[in-house]
């Protein structure tokens, strides 16, 4: 009978808990929560850009970022203002400590890689993003389906 620890499924889960563990001591130490660090680099990339538009990038619910914006806010990294012309939208910016952390998180993510693939060859860290691709792109597609089936007509 097969092990649960031999499912593919159960290897990504313990490693990316493992990712996860060693992202969050490092960018805690920077003052950022892990999950931060990718809104930062969305704005380190086009500042300004709407709320929604953030909570789009990071694939959550927009009350999800809203809170993740609001904890960012109070840290001193972000700002957010309404948008001139639609008091509807609130856009978002980086404030000078946000702005500062670009290279110190870059630098927390160089580090997470080379540990990641330490002992493995070019080839065989090539063959393993591509494999993760694939993976990611066979799950989102079923994720696709489950949300919206596909109907008979």
């Amino acid at each position: 009978m097969r092990q649960i620890q031999d499912y593919i499924g159960f290897q990504l889960l313990q490693i990316h808990k493992a990712h996860r563990r060693l992202a969050e001591a490092a960018l805690n130490k920077l003052g950022v929560h892990t999950g931060q660090e990718l809104i930062l680099l969305q704005l380190w990339i086009e500042e300004g850009i709407p709320q929604s538009q953030l909570a789009a990038c990071m694939e959550v619910e927009p009350p999800t970022a809203t809170k993740m914006l609001q904890r960012m806010e109070s840290a001193g990294l972000i700002v957010r203002r309404q948008d001139p012309e639609d008091a509807r939208v609130s856009r978002v910016y980086l404030t000078a400590r946000g702005r500062a952390l670009e290279q110190p998180i870059l630098d927390v993510w160089k580090q997470l890689e080379a540990q990641t693939v330490t002992g493995l060859s070019l080839t065989e860290q090539a063959l393993l993003h591509r494999l993760l691709l694939q993976v990611s792109t066979n799950l989102s597609q079923h994720v696709v389906l489950a949300v919206h089936p596909v109907r008979e007509t």
